[in-house]
């Protein structure tokens, strides 16, 4: 209203409603059943300063590891061993690259969790062995409920501590789940969480360097843990009421920092539940979602609004998990998915599976090319995920956050498109439209097809959507740093970067950054980092001198592959002459014509 924006943070974790002027037309209120009604209230001058600010409150995503943001093939469940290790081969043999292979509950001796299946992974570590040879890291599930079962260790350790959740009179609660009946830790209790922490042992001892927590809302069979549950509250002592809401980022926070202290490096935590701060230890996918395309929209509305909320590292399972998939669905949730920061395919059990030659040869190429297209990409994602951590910079964005005036932006038909960092808009649209309505946002039609080069000349228009073309576009100016394509994040490239420039009608800049993908030493400053800034006055790109010691740039020289530009002879770079080349290449499934000259990398400007 009036051109201003503000934020409120309710600092609450009891049951709370919020109604968003569903009972009146004038005003937004909120309600908590218990506690202190303890909220902030943010004004600035943008939405996006506002959730700077709320990140800072609550926290940033750490840098995670490299290999998680490539792709992750999932499905309830891959097994035995040898159908794990099939999967793995398929992937290299088509030539669609992929980092990550999960373990769903199948992994499991009677769905006990810190166990391996007798029968189907009774050599689970030398599987896994063998999938990092071929590239793949993997993520087991882990599951809350600790089976009650004599001779079980966790149960018979979590009984003896009296970790887990009780009843007021004292009596460990039980609840069931997949092994049957469960007794739950008690994660708030930092005790408990230590111990949770150091049986992680027992998958790090295997080779698995990340984790995926679920049903820990906590989730049962067919009912809901009562309220009058008592937890430890940090020494506070609580019930249900304040905690269970608290559980899930709890049971996260237990999981990374157990991990990560076992294994001397990053690890990773995708989680189903959490509040306000679990970006501080996890990833969150949006739940178990249908075959649709209505679900494939729903799931771009929940990043984006997970987004505006402090979590930067979700999205949906691709493809969707339950439910039969028609053959255009997947390549069309696939390619909107290579624009979202987690990028995972998932089925149910007695489904269609969803790797991405499942759906025929068009098909496969459409998910390959999209695919690709990521992995080349990685340069400006891993910078991107710095810029969240650094700054609470959302990595999607809903355009009500740079746009939040423009009525067209809250439009029905608009309003899940959004922009993947600062320079690419996502246009996402149902499967089987051949055509979709686009909205072009800003005052000066700065914005070109991503597949054809092709200007935007109207705010308003179709575009074409077939499976194999998802609507994307380049702001001008945009600034793109790409580099050859690798099946895994790890695999080394050429050692060239690809650095993209889009002509345009304004000034741009893009804050770069590298680090080992792997340790904590870009806590201390072993990163390299550097300012790449375009200007359309003085016809400049200028690469600002390097920040960050102990850590040297992946890339030894620098390809600059300039977009719409009038056509060049020679350019100068640091007062040498170079000369510039015409050449073509294939961002997408189509070929353009770009200029492009070479020069050897420095830490030192550029200009």
């Amino acid at each position: 209203h009036n051109g201003l924006c503000y934020g409120i943070f309710l600092n609450n974790s009891t049951k709370t409603y919020f109604d968003f002027a569903s009972s009146n037309d004038r005003f937004v209120q909120f309600t908590v059943t218990d506690g202190p009604m303890d909220y902030y209230f943010i004004h600035r001058n943008s939405v996006l300063e506002i959730i700077q600010d709320y990140s800072f409150l609550t926290g940033t995503l750490p840098m995670p590891p490299k290999w998680i943001l490539g792709y992750q093939q999932c499905r309830y469940s891959y097994y035995p061993e040898t159908e794990v290790i099939r999967i793995a081969k398929t992937f290299r043999e088509k030539r669609i690259p992929a980092d990550v292979i999960y373990l769903d509950i199948h992994h499991m001796d009677q769905y006990r969790v810190f166990t391996w299946h007798k029968e189907y992974f009774s050599k689970a570590k030398q599987m896994i062995a063998k999938l990092r040879e071929l590239g793949f890291r993997v993520i087991v599930i882990l599951d809350p409920g600790i089976k009650i079962d004599p001779g079980y260790l966790p149960y018979e350790e979590g009984l003896a501590n009296n970790y887990f959740v009780k009843y007021p009179d004292g009596t460990n609660y039980s609840g069931t789940v997949w092994p049957g009946w469960c007794h739950f830790p008690d994660f708030s209790n930092p005790a408990v969480r230590k111990w949770w922490g150091e049986w992680i042992k027992f998958y790090v001892d295997s080779g698995v360097e990340g984790f995926w927590t679920d049903m820990n809302e906590i989730s049962l069979m067919g009912a809901q843990p009562p309220d009058m549950l008592c937890y430890d509250h940090e020494g506070e002592q609580a019930t249900g009421k304040q905690v269970r809401n608290l559980y899930g980022m709890l049971m996260a926070k237990s999981t990374i920092e157990g991990a990560e202290k076992l294994m001397k490096k990053r690890s990773f935590v995708v989680t189903r539940a959490g509040f306000s701060g679990v970006q501080r230890y996890a990833s969150v996918w949006t739940g178990d979602n249908v075959a649709s395309d209505e679900h494939m929209l729903v799931g771009v509305k929940l990043v984006n609004s997970l987004g505006i909320s402090g979590v930067a590292f979700s999205g949906p399972d691709i493809g969707g998990f339950a439910g039969e998939k028609h053959k255009s669905l997947f390549p069309r949730w696939l390619s909107v998915g290579c624009f979202t920061p987690f990028l995972r395919g998932h089925s149910e059990i007695n489904s269609q599976s969803s790797e991405p030659w499942a759906f025929g040869e068009e098909n496969t190429e459409t998910s390959r090319t999209y695919i690709t297209f990521r992995y080349k990409a990685l340069p400006y994602i891993y910078s991107l995920f710095y810029h969240n951590h650094a700054y609470g910079i959302p990595i999607v964005q809903s355009l009500a956050i740079e746009f939040p005036h423009e009525p067209e932006v809250y439009r029905h038909v608009y309003e899940e498109q959004y922009t993947f960092g600062p320079f690419i808009m996502v246009c996402p649209c149902p499967s089987r439209q051949n055509a979709y309505p686009i909205f072009i946002p800003g005052d000066d039609l700065d914005w070109y097809d991503l597949h054809t080069e092709k200007q935007v000349i109207e705010k308003e228009f179709w575009a074409t959507s077939y499976p194999s073309i998802l609507p994307l576009f380049i702001r001008g100016g945009a600034i793109l740093p790409l580099q050859s394509l690798v099946m895994s994040v790890f695999e080394p490239c050429d050692r060239v970067l690809y650095l993209h420039v889009w002509n345009g009608k304004r000034n741009t800049k893009f804050e770069y950054y590298e680090d080992d993908g792997e340790s904590f030493g870009y806590k201390d400053g072993k990163f390299y980092k550097r300012w790449i800034k375009f200007d359309p006055n003085e016809k400049s790109i200028k690469l600002e001198k390097v920040v960050g010691e102990g850590f040297d740039t992946t890339f030894d020289k620098v390809s600059i592959l300039l977009h719409k530009f009038v056509e060049l002879k020679k350019v100068l770079v640091n007062g040498k002459e170079f000369e510039v080349q015409k050449t073509k290449v294939k961002l997408l499934e189509i070929e353009v014509e770009v200029q492009e000259f070479l020069f050897e990398n420095t830490r030192e400007e550029i200009v």
